[in-house]
């Protein structure tokens, strides 16, 4: 299946939860946007790009210090996963719904995670208020890009991603929405709070969860307590 379409532009949003460390891993750099954007403002770190589309990677040389063309699960389920160096900082922009098994792939960078390191990911949002217009109408049709990739195989709502994250091992240090101007966003939020009032929902709340197109979110490692150690 063709992959989804590369941009040059770096997602500011995630760039700016991503630490200052010594190394960096993004899983799916595409052309090396981010990688770019990140190296200007630490240029000492050390960035590893995991593309699986040879193209793009080639592309993301120019800007990240190492790139391996792979699938991600196909290199945990390989065992070829625990070579890859510990880093401080793992991204996945847009790429944890594409993944068979995110639950997975986020349990085994445990290993290869600094204990006070972070995972920094940017995931779609199923709740997003032009996808409830669609469901409604039955519109449910695949696209290149978007909320309705072709190559979408997850979809999370708020909810779900913290869940996601919770039960793979880690605790959400922050989420942040990112929601974007459309003149159909107030029309569309007053009738998904109508909606959620009658059936027992809270309506601010549905309003709210239908606004981000996606989030940002920050995770760290849950820390292990002496007793579950001991366990192991």
């Amino acid at each position: 299946m063709q992959q989804t379409p590369a941009h040059d532009r770096p997602n500011l949003d995630l760039l700016a939860v991503m630490p200052a460390a010594k190394r960096v891993v993004e899983v799916g750099c595409s052309r090396g946007a981010l990688a770019r954007a990140y190296k200007q403002r630490h240029p000492d770190s050390h960035y590893l790009g995991i593309e699986i589309d040879p193209a793009y990677a080639a592309e993301a040389r120019n800007h990240c210090d190492e790139v391996r063309v792979a699938n991600i699960e196909a290199l945990i389920s390989s065992g070829a996963f625990s070579d890859l160096p510990a880093a401080q900082c793992w991204v996945f922009g847009d790429t944890l719904e594409h993944l068979q098994d995110p639950w997975l792939v986020l349990r085994s960078l445990h290993g290869g995670l600094d204990p006070q390191g972070c995972v920094c990911a940017c995931i779609p949002n199923m709740q997003h208020w032009s996808i409830q217009l669609r469901l409604n109408g039955g519109l449910i049709e695949y696209a290149d890009s978007g909320l309705l990739d072709r190559t979408h195989l997850r979809w999370f709502s708020r909810l779900t991603m913290v869940q996601l994250f919770e039960s793979s091992g880690y605790q959400i240090a922050s989420l942040q929405p990112r929601i974007f101007p459309h003149p159909q966003l107030q029309r569309a939020c007053a009738l998904i709070g109508q909606l959620a009032s009658q059936i027992g929902h809270d309506p601010e709340q549905a309003i709210r969860d239908a606004q981000p197109l996606q989030y940002v979110i920050k995770a760290r490692p849950t820390p292990v307590s002496p007793a579950d150690s001991g366990q192991r």
